[in-house]
């Protein structure tokens, strides 16, 4: 009976001490993916940054800190600035950035990610105030490139590489967007005016030489008006009235012809 007892105790104790093992192999082993790599930590010193692949650490003496390589898409929040010459706008923007060293990542910054971003919104309104409107809406990825290269130089030492910033809108107070549309449909307008007076210049010109050749030749006169009698019987709801002949019309030419000979 008491061997019985035994048995029973020391298999019970068997099957806790694989429990305790195994729990402390799973707290001991890691896998890191190959796109993230750890930082070791012994005692609260740095060991070194390990992974990708199985990783063995020693439970309740070291720790690890994992980080992703790979680029993030953090959106910087609406920003509301003021341009060089006093126009206030909304801009909504995106940054790509991603951990180029996790170890400097590590021992410098506690959470790059908002850290980032929150330079990133800073340095967003002061390159805005130093630009006007017109440039910042048309040259809008020169200021991106801008502001990209002043946040990568200031998150460099982090171990944080920026690689864009994007501006994804900008938008304007409503009574500014009512004067650029009016001034839009002005210079459409404008356009307009000058092609139709271009057009009247170019057809007076036309003009002037066919009135010159006409009075040359009474003749092509008198076929002229023929075609244009045939362009007006299209219409057959109008009556045309004609003098009897089309001397009645070549002869005021002729004579003021002859008049200008003299």
């Amino acid at each position: 009976m008491l061997l019985q007892i035994e048995q029973i105790v020391f298999a019970a104790l068997v099957f806790f001490a694989l429990i305790i093992l195994v729990a402390i192999l799973s707290s001991a082993i890691r896998i890191i993916p190959e796109y993230q790599r750890a930082v070791k930590f012994r005692l609260g010193r740095v060991v070194g940054v390990v992974g990708p692949g199985l990783v063995f650490i020693i439970p309740i003496i070291e720790t690890i800190m994992r980080y992703d390589l790979r680029v993030e898409v953090v959106d910087v929040p609406a920003q509301r600035a003021l341009t060089k010459d006093n126009v206030e706008v909304t801009i909504d923007a995106a940054i790509y950035l991603r951990v180029i060293d996790p170890l400097k990542t590590a021992l410098t910054v506690r959470n790059h990610v908002p850290a980032v971003a929150i330079y990133a919104a800073s340095t967003l309104r002061d390159v805005v105030g130093m630009v006007d409107l017109d440039t910042l809406l048309t040259h809008r990825d020169e200021i991106a490139k801008r502001i990209a290269s002043i946040v990568d130089e200031h998150v460099t030492p982090w171990g944080v590489k920026v690689s864009a910033v994007a501006i994804k809108d900008i938008k304007l107070p409503d009574v500014l967007l009512r004067a650029m549309a009016s001034q839009a449909e002005a210079e459409r307008v404008r356009r307009a005016k000058i092609t139709l007076a271009s057009a009247e210049y170019e057809a007076s010109k036309i003009y002037l030489e066919a009135a010159e050749r006409y009075s040359q030749n009474p003749t092509a006169v008198q076929l002229r008006m023929i075609d244009a009698l045939i362009e007006i019987a299209r219409e057959h709801n109008l009556i045309i009235v004609t003098p009897p002949t089309m001397e009645y019309v070549a002869l005021p030419l002729a004579i003021s012809r002859r008049e200008q000979q003299k």
